[in-house]
């Protein structure tokens, strides 16, 4: 073999190396500091609190979540699959007025439920789970997060019996956690229901939640919408009931 050749492979296996560098980058996604900081926003936030302000600790977590999550391409639904799941978010959001408890723990089990159809890990694996939705739905995420927690909060209390003092109000402030955490879950929910850029481009979000008003009882329906990020307007429901109010039938 001639120097001439054995120069062209060399240069040849050097491409493919760097191509291939290239795609591993892209597929790992930013691991600098900043770009970490765009990229998951509140999240970022909060892991360089979980590690005690340790920003370098906080970054490699997420860069971690990323490396396991970033290529992660996620399945779209079927036009049946996605009129089920707004059929039972729907649901949930009626069975708020009388258990809302039951309610919140539907919403959780919903959307551990629905980001396993779109591909994410199972949800038995939840923190698994929650990570590679930080990575794709960063700035909606939470609202999973606070469902869960709320809903497996309930359920110790629920185990170990609450005592009789102060009953009344606890139940009001309790329903007030669990309606702020549905109306939060509700976001993350819209972006793992919307149709992507192949599918029908039917919008569907379900039913139409509004917190309630800091002075009303927690049983009341809320006077204003749920706001949503600006950048990501959610589709609107045919109907205007709010959370807390019961559906109006239809003619």
């Amino acid at each position: 073999m001639s120097t001439g050749v054995i120069i062209v492979l060399i240069v040849i296996v050097a491409a493919v190396l760097v191509v291939a560098a290239v795609y591993a980058l892209r597929a790992r996604g930013p691991q600098h500091g900043g770009s970490l900081k765009r990229r998951f926003g509140p999240e970022y936030d909060r892991a360089v609190v979980r590690h005690d302000g340790d920003t370098k600790a906080a970054e490699r977590e997420l860069s971690e979540r990323v490396r396991r999550h970033g290529s992660l391409h996620p399945r779209p639904l079927e036009p049946a699959e996605r009129e089920r799941f707004q059929a039972r978010w729907t649901a949930a959001q009626e069975r708020f007025v009388d258990s809302p408890r039951e309610a919140v723990g539907e919403a959780d089990h919903l959307l551990a439920e629905l980001a396993g159809a779109r591909g994410y890990p199972d949800g038995a694996q939840y923190e698994e789970q929650l990570a590679a939705l930080s990575v794709h739905h960063a700035h909606h995420v939470d609202g999973y997060r606070r469902v869960h927690r709320v809903t497996h909060a309930q359920a110790q209390t629920h185990t170990a019996g609450a005592g009789s003092g102060g009953a009344e109000t606890a139940a009001a402030s309790d329903t007030e956690e669990l309606r702020e955490a549905l109306v939060a879950a509700r976001a993350l929910f819209e972006q793992l229901v919307r149709p992507g850029r192949h599918d029908d481009g039917r919008p569907g979000t379900g039913a139409e939640i509004a917190p309630a008003a800091a002075s009303a009882p927690a049983s009341a329906p809320g006077p204003t919408p749920a706001s949503t990020p600006a950048s990501e307007p959610a589709a609107r429901a045919p109907h205007g009931w709010s959370l807390g109010k019961r559906r109006p039938k239809e003619s």
